[in-house]
């Protein structure tokens, strides 16, 4: 779960910054507030791959989600791609698992 997960944070971290440089030009909120929010936001993208197998962590993550598709609200666009991260979070998780599963069953096995 933790491969597929972090690959995800790390793309959306990748987002929330292109976004941010969107929103420099497109909307009326400071810079200083639009890179402290932002900033805030890719580094908890960034700190969370690091601790995935926590308790607590998906949670935090399905929280990340939410808060990116919130961000349509500065930005139109993070609408749409924070539905599809979204759904990008849900499948990482879900998968993740069930690889997870079938790993510890054939490590089981042998």
């Amino acid at each position: 779960m933790r491969t597929l997960c972090s690959s995800t944070l790390i793309s959306e971290a990748m987002v929330i910054g292109f976004a941010a440089l969107v929103a420099m030009r497109l909307s009326h909120v400071s810079g200083t507030t639009l890179w402290s929010v932002s900033g805030a936001a890719m580094l908890l993208c960034v700190l969370l791959c690091g601790v995935l197998g926590r308790k607590g962590a998906v949670a935090i993550g399905w929280g990340l989600q939410l808060a990116l598709i919130a961000s349509g609200a500065v930005v139109s666009m993070m609408y749409g791609l924070g539905v599809i991260f979204a759904g990008l979070w849900w499948a990482s998780v879900h998968y993740g698992r069930k690889i997870d599963a079938i790993k510890a069953a054939r490590l089981a096995e042998a």
